[in-house]
Formats: structure tokens, C-alpha cells, sequence
């Protein structure tokens, strides 16, 4: 089976990231970093339950905020995973996950359609404006499903922490992509009715 992986690298006047990603990996995350230790360890537990691969090297104008950084990587990120899948032959397509993570509970279902869509309901605790992580999150998760060509559906239930809030919101999506970017032997092109994505 052809090695399913991408090294993107990215740069502007406001970040500089490189990443590479094996979406057949065993989850390994060792060498993350962003400048938001808080994102190192979101990204990492979206590799290590996802199993995907994961190797990252950015740096942004952090001294601003980590609107740039984050909004980037999920870009650079959903570049990798357009590459990666490629012509998208043969994978389940469709993923779903549940993950708790102490009172939090969240919902990620991934349709690797081409056809980019997010739909993001949280607790206004995540969408309120700012600049941290917690309120970044959506801008990520458009940026990833944009140039990832996934629509992606994300709903925590319910929750009161945010970083439990995150947390199960990012191991949900890495475990949902990882069965949507899994082969099914029974699909011999692409899984549309129309014959393509």
C-alpha cells in the first residue's frame, strides 16, 4: 500500500509552520510545537487518538496572540490531510466519535465529502471573543475542515471545564478522521452514488 503522508510548509508575515503527517501511523506526536503549550498537548492528543503521525514546527507572532498560529495550523494541517487521502479511493468516508473527558462530552461526525462545512455548538464558555486557545477553537476547526475538504460536525453536549471541553473535542475529531480516513475493502472507487468527491 502506498504511504499515505504529506510534509506541508508554510509561510507568511505572520507564522512559519512545517508539519508532517502519516495518516497510518501509531500516533506518534513527539515533536509538536507551536509556541501555545496548550495547543502542543490539544494536537498531540488528536494524533496519539486519532493514530495519526504527527510532527510540528511552528512559529507566529505569539507576542500579538495565538489568533495567527492556530487559525494557520489548522489550515496547514487540513493541507496535509487533502494530500494525504489524495484521491480519497477506497476510504469509509464517514466518521463519528463520543468522548467524555471527565463532565465534558462531545460529539465529532466527519464527512470527508469535498465539500467543506463546519458546524461548531459548544457552551458559550468557547465562543465567547478572545484569544485563548479555548476561544480559538472554532477558528481551527474552520480552517482544518476548509482545506481538508471534510464537513465536520462538532457538538459538546455538555461541560463545564474548558479545557475538558477542548479535550474531548479534540480527541473526538482525531478518532471520527481516523475511521473516515480508513479503507473499506467493499469500496472499489469512491463512496458517492455520483462517482466522485
Amino acid at each position: 500500500m502506498e504511504k499515505r503522508t504529506a510534509t506541508i510548509a508554510r509561510t507568511t508575515k505572520e507564522t512559519s509552520i512545517r508539519l508532517d503527517l502519516n495518516l497510518d501511523g501509531r500516533g506518534m506526536a513527539e515533536n509538536i510545537t507551536t509556541g501555545v503549550p496548550f495547543f502542543d498537548h490539544m494536537l498531540t492528543l488528536f494524533s496519539v487518538h486519532g493514530f495519526f503521525d504527527l510532527d510540528i514546527a511552528a512559529q507566529g507572532d505569539i507576542a500579538v496572540d495565538a489568533h495567527h498560529t492556530v487559525e494557520d495550523l489548522g489550515l496547514v494541517l487540513g493541507d496535509a490531510l487533502a494530500q494525504a487521502i489524495g484521491d480519497r479511493k477506497g476510504i469509509r468516508r464517514y466518521g463519528h466519535a463520543v468522548t467524555p473527558m471527565d463532565e465534558a462530552l462531545s460529539t465529532v461526525t466527519v464527512d470527508l465529502s469535498n465539500r467543506p462545512y463546519l458546524v461548531f455548538q459548544a457552551p458559550s464558555v468557547l465562543t465567547r471573543q478572545g484569544n485563548s486557545l479555548t476561544c480559538l477553537a472554532k477558528e481551527f476547526f474552520r480552517a482544518f475542515a476548509t482545506r481538508g475538504g471534510m464537513n465536520l460536525h462538532i457538538q459538546v453536549a455538555y461541560g463545564e471545564n474548558e479545557h475538558h471541553i477542548i479535550e474531548s473535542i479534540f480527541k473526538s475529531t482525531g478518532r471520527a478522521l481516523s475511521e473516515a480516513v480508513g479503507f473499506d475493502a467493499r469500496i472499489r472507487t469512491v463512496r458517492s452514488s455520483k462517482g466522485t468527491l
